[in-house]
C-alpha cells in the first residue's frame, strides 16, 4: 500500500465506483466511469485505478469487464481523523525543525478540531 494518499480526483472516482457496485451489484466499466466523471479518455480512468488499487482501495477480482471491487479490509478514517493526523505530523516538523511560528499556527489548528469532536 503506498503511504501518500489518493489525490482528490482518486477520491471521487473511489466514491463513484463505491457508490455504482452499492446501487448496481456490480463494478462500473471504464467507460462509464469516464463518461460520469467526464474525463476525456479511458486510460486516465485506468491510471486513477491502478493508483487506487495501489492504495489497497480497489481490486480486480480477474481480468474481466466490470471486475472491480472495493477492499474494505479496515474502517476508514473521517476527514476530521485524516485531517488530525496530518497536523499532529506537521506539527512535529515544525517543532523539530525549530519553526515555532508555524508550530503555534498548527497547534492552534489542532485544539480547534479537538474541540469540534
Amino acid at each position: 500500500m503506498s503511504d501518500a494518499r489518493p489525490s482528490k480526483k482518486q477520491r471521487e472516482l473511489f466514491a463513484y465506483i463505491d457508490s455504482f457496485i452499492k446501487g448496481n451489484g456490480y463494478g462500473p466499466s471504464y467507460r462509464e466511469v469516464m463518461r460520469a466523471l467526464d474525463y476525456k479518455s479511458v486510460s486516465t480512468v485506468a491510471v486513477h485505478v491502478d493508483a487506487l488499487i495501489a492504495h489497497g482501495l480497489l481490486r480486480k477480482k480477474d481480468n474481466s469487464a466490470r471486475s472491480l471491487e472495493v477492499v474494505n479490509s479496515t474502517p476508514t478514517k473521517s476527514q476530521r481523523e485524516l485531517h488530525m493526523e496530518w497536523l499532529e505530523r506537521e506539527l512535529k516538523k515544525c517543532e523539530a525543525d525549530g519553526l515555532k511560528k508555524e508550530a503555534s499556527v498548527l497547534d492552534e489548528a489542532l485544539k480547534i478540531l479537538r474541540r469540534e469532536a
